[in-house]
């Protein structure tokens, strides 16, 4: 097992996993009555689809007698993934007899929308239609969405002092573990490092979530064990004791909080017995921690920036074996880059204007070239509206560049980083940057890259390489800082990984949304460390703790 506490190293594999889960609370107004001499018998049945064809049912509400404005007491939980389109579809039905099958029950209306605008909107009101789309009267959906988690963490600093010897040659290696009480018996919470060969070891400081530890519940019991870790796995019990959170937190009040540790098997053996070492926890700090859901629903906005390689390794765009010819179908991998990665992004952006640049082309009227030209050429607002509106951009602008060199990523990285640092005088969480750069290759200034990508780090924005064609690739891999921080030529250390490389081949044969998932399974782990880190809390937080002297951002 890992005996980093936590460790960096699941960060990623968690994030592609549920963010979060979601508790969505429905209500109506104004439905059809479609009963004669009473009203409307409704029930909310939510379809989920994930996969672009199949959708399939994840619940239905109870029925609501006699009502056309029925709230719903059954609420739908369901699991959130950022990087998804989770497409709902919320159906009323007015329910006359005892069968499951809604067909022989009067339809009332229905909403589609995604997860990622019930969740960013908080509270999503909208007419209910028909089947064919027309006005169902004039009925309304509301769907609320609220996370379901306590956001407390408990950061805990531990040492022990005179710790039983388990180890022939040298001393004991100990380590901690703490377990939750449940139903079933104990759960193992934590595990802290192991200390090599020390019997006053100090651990570094490590944190818990509340809800693992004591689901939230300040007098449940928690127990502490203390080992003595062997390589191969026999690790010696050194003792135990017993606690909560109310006990462990007079540590962080006055002195350290002291704990016994009892090992059973030696108090009955030893006469005079009196413990096998002293842990003692020296804080014990309950803080609330935000999470991405924490930040979105707070009213943070995700400003989403699209760059484009003109270089001339992409082939003359006039011919079918160049990366920017746009096939009879009308795609090619750029434009399937930015569909799949712009619809689940701009869910999250609530004026759906994204800049969109080109790099490495010369440019009309005088064709110098240029690493940073608007796709709409209008340096004065460069936006496009929706990701229909980039792509348009991009077609209309291909035709009227030639496509030149070298590839310079700097430029477009320090343009975004710009727009990042403006935000950052805000002093609220109200603003974080993506930048998705569509490439063909290798890099040409990769150390102003490097500098770039560092001095972004400390900045709230993220950067998406999507790489498209058969190149080489590893400068890329590279700037992903996966494997260990990037460092600038001037061997500054990236504060944050911002770096989500992915070829775009990987993907070809596979679904579209599975390129959004890789691409953006990261995001919602850089979007908190960085608030997490800068002490930000969200810019509206009602149901969480005010931020600190800091006016909330006017969006």
């Amino acid at each position: 097992w890992d005996h980093s506490p936590g460790g960096d190293r699941d960060a990623g594999a968690m994030a592609t996993q549920c963010v979060t889960k979601v508790e969505l609370t429905v209500s109506c107004e104004n439905l059809l009555d479609k009963d004669i001499g009473s009203k409307s018998d409704p029930l909310c049945v939510l379809l989920m689809n994930t996969s672009g064809s199949q959708w399939y049912e994840v619940g239905r509400t109870e029925k609501v007698q006699n009502c056309l404005a029925p709230k719903f007491a059954k609420k739908f939980i369901v699991d959130y993934y950022f990087e998804i389109v989770q497409k709902l579809k919320f159906g009323i039905y007015d329910i006359d007899n005892k069968t499951v099958d809604l067909n022989d029950d009067d339809f009332l209306g229905q909403l589609e929308c995604t997860l990622g605008q019930v969740v960013s909107s908080r509270k999503h009101t909208r007419p209910l239609v028909l089947k064919n789309n027309k006005p169902a009267g004039k009925g309304t959906i509301t769907i609320s969405a609220e996370e379901i988690k306590d956001n407390r963490v408990v950061n805990f600093e531990a040492e022990a002092r005179k710790l039983d010897n388990k180890d022939f040659f040298g001393k004991s290696d100990p380590y901690l573990e703490f377990y939750k009480q449940t139903e079933t018996g104990w759960q193992l919470a934590h595990r802290t490092e192991v200390v090599k060969n020390n019997l006053n070891p100090t651990w570094k400081p490590f944190r818990i979530p509340l809800q693992s530890l004591c689901g939230g519940e300040m007098d449940k019991p928690i127990k502490v064990e203390c080992y003595d870790y062997d390589d191969d796995g026999s690790h010696d019990l050194i003792g135990v004791f017993e606690t909560t959170m109310t006990r462990l937190q007079e540590a962080s009040r006055t002195s350290p909080a002291e704990f016994e540790c009892i090992n059973s098997k030696k108090k009955q053996k030893k006469k005079g017995y009196k413990n096998s070492g002293v842990v003692s926890v020296k804080l014990c700090q309950v803080v609330k921690e935000y999470s991405f859901l924490d930040y979105i629903m707070g009213g943070c906005q995700i400003n989403f920036t699209v760059g484009i390689d003109f270089t001339g390794s992409n082939g003359d765009p006039k011919s079918p074996q160049s990366l920017h010819y746009i096939s009879p179908q009308g795609v090619n991998e750029y434009l399937s880059a930015i569909w799949s990665v712009g619809m689940v992004i701009q869910d999250y952006d609530s004026d759906k204007m994204f800049p969109a640049f080109g790099f490495g082309a010369q440019i009309p009227p005088n064709w110098q070239v240029s690493h940073e030209f608007p796709l709409n050429f209008n340096p004065a607002n460069p936006f496009c509206t929706g990701i229909e509106g980039v792509v348009e951009a991009y077609r209309v602008c291909l035709p009227q560049v030639k496509l030149y060199g070298p590839t310079n990523f700097s430029p477009i990285i320090n343009h975004v980083a710009r727009f990042a640092l403006q935000a950052t005088q805000q002093k609220t969480a109200s603003q974080y940057f993506v930048l998705l750069i569509i490439t063909d290759g290798v890099i040409t200034d990769l150390d102003d890259t490097r500098s770039a990508i560092v001095n972004a780090s400390r900045l709230p924005m993220s950067i998406i390489i999507v790489g498209v064609g058969g190149a080489d690739f590893s400068a890329m891999e590279f700037l992903d800082g996966d494997d260990g921080r990037l460092k600038a030529p001037t061997g500054e250390t990236a504060v944050r990984d911002i770096v989500q490389f992915v070829p775009f081949r990987q993907f070809q044969n596979s679904p579209k949304e599975a390129l959004a998932q890789s691409v953006l399974a990261e995001v919602p782990g850089q979007v908190v460390t960085y608030f997490n880190m800068n002490k930000l809390s969200p810019p509206n937080s009602t149901t969480l703790p005010a931020p600190v002297s800091t006016p909330a951002a006017s969006s």
